[in-house]
């Protein structure tokens, strides 16, 4: 795949450049907590919960959080403290009674958790990523389906022969730009690889927003979110939607320019002794036309690679 990264030209409006100097300045713990709770409040209604609904207008969507805390068994003052950012001390039965009641899926209370408890990661965001030379060789192995290791920030860190020739040759990248939230967001070649381009931008966001969580006092991470919030409005979009998702499993459906459309499944596996780092593998149905595409490729080795490469110039 030639993929030529671009940035947008136009001329930010205000508003971008106000989000994106919020989020480059460092991501607010207090301000994070405070919006989560208020989005996953705004998706239930009363009936939803077993409320009775007084009137037809109201001046909020969602439950009010006096009907939160009524649910959750605590004060509405004390709730409202900690949506407000202010709760101390918040333990840890107060989270887990306002995660059933907001129906909170096991990330999102893994999220709330981390916002509302922090732990200082300060040394692991310091930290360079490394990978390790055994799971490099284990890439390698992998001959006939395309993986790759991701760090933090969506970074991709290493990758196997099949994914360059899949997703472009990331060797000819300058390292910053190795990240697929950049190339998502910013390459427009990105946006006809992906059939489904928005679920694998939600992807992306929903992860990053779960690193936030963990290391809100990451200065790459709060660089990142800054610059795309700043270039790319559908960006500016999901991100203000607070979700989160773990990298599971799921399918990818893509349009490569060589050998057309192919559906591959993939799973992602956390690594032992870093679980900042996933692996993740792509891998097409037994006998499917994806299945004879990924043979294609393969059997074409670095002429493959070569026509699908990732061009490393960028324009200024």
């Amino acid at each position: 795949m030639d993929v030529q990264p671009r940035h947008q030209q136009r001329t930010p409006s205000e508003s971008a450049e106000a989000a994106g100097a919020r989020a480059a300045a460092g991501l607010d713990r207090r301000a994070e907590l405070s919006e989560f709770l208020r989005t996953r409040r705004a998706r239930l209604q009363p009936e939803d919960v077993g409320l009775p609904r007084y009137g037809r207008q109201r001046r909020v969507p969602g439950l009010r959080r006096e009907e939160l805390a009524q649910l959750a068994g605590v004060s509405a003052a004390y709730y409202t403290r900690l949506e407000q950012g202010n709760g101390r001390n918040v333990s840890a039965e107060v989270l887990d009674s306002i995660a059933r009641t907001l129906r909170l899926t096991d990330a999102e209370h893994a999220h709330l958790i981390h916002l509302a408890r922090p732990k200082h990661k300060a040394k692991q965001t310091a930290r360079t990523q490394q990978v390790r030379a055994s799971l490099r060789q284990l890439l390698d192995t992998l001959d006939d389906v395309p993986a790759y290791v991701v760090g933090r920030r969506a970074e991709v860190l290493a990758w196997n022969r099949m994914a360059a020739a899949v997703f472009g040759d990331w060797a000819k990248l300058p390292e910053a730009e190795r990240n697929w939230a950049r190339m998502v967001f910013l390459w427009p070649e990105y946006r006809d690889l992906f059939i489904d381009w928005e679920q694998k931008a939600i992807d992306i966001v929903c992860s990053l927003r779960m690193e936030a969580g963990c290391y809100p006092e990451d200065p790459r991470l709060s660089a990142l979110v800054g610059e795309l919030s700043v270039k790319s409005e559908d960006f500016r979009r999901l991100w203000a939607a607070h979700d989160v998702k773990e990298k599971s499993h799921g399918v990818k459906r893509l349009h490569h320019p060589l050998v057309g459309e192919m559906s591959l499944m993939y799973e992602s596996f956390r690594l032992a002794g870093d679980a900042d780092q996933s692996m993740v593998v792509y891998h097409a149905e037994p006998g499917s036309p994806s299945a004879q595409a990924l043979r294609l490729l393969a059997s074409w080795g670095t002429d493959a690679t070569m026509a699908g490469s990732v061009s490393s110039s960028r324009e200024p």
